[in-house]
């Protein structure tokens, strides 16, 4: 074979294993143009939905106004409870609130079935005013974003979810202590509209619990929880109440160990002196000495121990 003939026939290879190499890019490149681009048509619709949705609306009336109260539908999925303060009396719960109603100002006719939202759309149409009663402090998580869900359905419905920390009231009757167990309740509802104007509902399951493994009870055990509904009658009106109970066994054991085993041991230790020759001065006073120490220090852990979980409840919050 001549040189220029191999010449020839290694540039054709060449050539053709380029062409090869840029049919495939373009069919990569025409996959990713599937997936990545979206239509048009769908962004200019949903763009028309929402201006169309919002003009004239006034988000200052309540749906319905005038003719029937509005139902409001609760679920609630608890991420975690606890610590649980002796000394303040309450304890602390992260929690994920949604509520769910029908608007028909906001019905749309389009292939579009549901429109989700950011909070950039929650201040712009009615919401419920929910308040949590027994609540000490609480806290909305803004990190990245806030953390808000807003859904609208072509029928009307909205879905407005947000996570929420809470430090609730929760009165601990301590007279079987330690032995006890207690009840903590969170209580919710309307601030201003009576139940002739809003009215709260639990939905099947509308209450879940995420697993145990990241609460942070300590000294308790969680037992299970109860929902109930209860009228709150006040000179401003009769509100529907929705109250949460979680119901809580603290640990024996955990007593046992740090407090009662230390105390009769150093009662224990206490009857060694009985032992003690009267003329043994030395190993009287020495006994009488960690005696003493003993029991300091056990009445100091005794007291301090509430606080000491309150700090650890400050770190983790």
């Amino acid at each position: 074979m001549s040189p220029k003939v191999f010449i020839l026939l290694c540039l054709q290879t060449a050539i053709q294993a380029s062409s090869r190499i840029e049919d495939e890019d373009d069919d990569e490149i025409g996959v990713n143009k599937t997936w990545v681009l979206a239509p048009k048509s769908q962004e200019a619709d949903a763009t028309h939905i929402l201006n169309s949705l919002l003009s004239g609306y006034d988000n200052k009336l309540r749906p319905d106004i005038g003719i029937k109260p509005i139902v409001i539908d609760v679920d609630i999925y608890v991420n975690s409870i606890g610590p649980v303060s002796v000394i303040q009396m309450e304890y602390t719960i992260d929690i994920f609130f949604a509520q769910t109603w029908y608007d028909r100002r906001l019905r749309f006719n389009s292939t579009l079935k549901v429109l989700t939202l950011n909070s950039n759309m929650v201040g712009r149409i009615w919401i419920p005013d929910t308040i949590f009663r027994n609540s000490k402090r609480a806290d909305s998580h803004w990190i990245t974003t806030p953390n808000q869900l807003l859904r609208i359905w072509n029928d009307g419905k909205i879905l407005y979810t947000l996570r929420l920390t809470i430090e609730a009231e929760c009165q601990l009757y301590l007279q079987n202590f330690p032995m006890d167990e207690q009840s903590c309740p969170l209580t919710f509802s309307s601030y201003g509209y009576p139940r002739d104007e809003i009215t709260y509902r639990w939905r099947q399951y509308s209450i879940e619990v995420a697993h145990q493994r990241s609460w942070r009870l300590y000294q308790f055990d969680f037992v299970r929880l109860r929902n109930t509904t209860e009228l709150l009658k006040t000179t401003a009106g009769d509100y529907t109440l929705m109250i949460v109970y979680f119901d809580l066994s603290r640990r024996m054991g955990y007593f046992a160990i740090q407090t009662y085993i230390p105390c009769i041991l150093t009662v224990v230790l206490s009857w060694v002196s009985f032992w003690i020759k009267r003329d043994s001065t030395p190993a009287r006073t020495t006994l009488g000495v960690v005696y003493s120490g003993c029991g300091t220090l056990l009445h100091h852990h005794h007291h301090e121990q509430p606080g000491t979980v309150a700090r650890t409840r400050g770190r983790a919050a």
